[in-house]
């Protein structure tokens, strides 16, 4: 039952980034474009988000999942140095391609090229992060 619902909330949010438009690295872009020919779709797709996960987190605050043995809402508050140097990254990635990882995904069917060659450095960033830590340790 856990992978069907899965399965089924990420073909939503696959479906919602298609319909958007957000799977189109040239609307995030324009979106992003803020001194050029600036295109606020994005900023109706993030209002929308917000309108939905907003309540949606009030309702589930408290309750059991049903698919899980408990909630998995972040709990950390506070803000440091690798939460700020991962925003700035992400961000740079982001304003450099106009992708980011839901999207990119969602891009496979739409851009497969463009959508492999992002999802490669994106996998290539995440192992050098994960062998930065893992050596860290040692």
């Amino acid at each position: 039952m856990n992978v069907a619902a899965a399965f089924l909330s990420g073909l939503l949010l696959g479906s919602g980034l298609v319909i958007s438009g957000m799977a189109n690295p040239a609307i995030v872009l324009g979106f992003l474009d803020i001194i050029g020919d600036w295109n606020p779709a994005l900023l109706f797709v993030m209002a929308g988000a917000l309108a939905v996960a907003l309540p949606g987190y009030r309702i589930i605050k408290g309750h059991k999942p049903l698919f899980a043995d408990e909630q998995l809402v972040p709990t950390r508050r506070d803000i440091d140095t690798p939460l700020v140097a991962g925003a700035v990254i992400f961000g740079i990635g982001w304003g450099l391609a106009g992708i980011c990882p839901g999207p990119a995904v969602t891009m496979l069917g739409i851009d497969p090229k463009s959508a492999l060659i992002f999802l490669g450095a994106m996998t290539a960033g995440i192992v050098t992060r994960l062998m930065v830590a893992r050596f860290s340790r040692d």
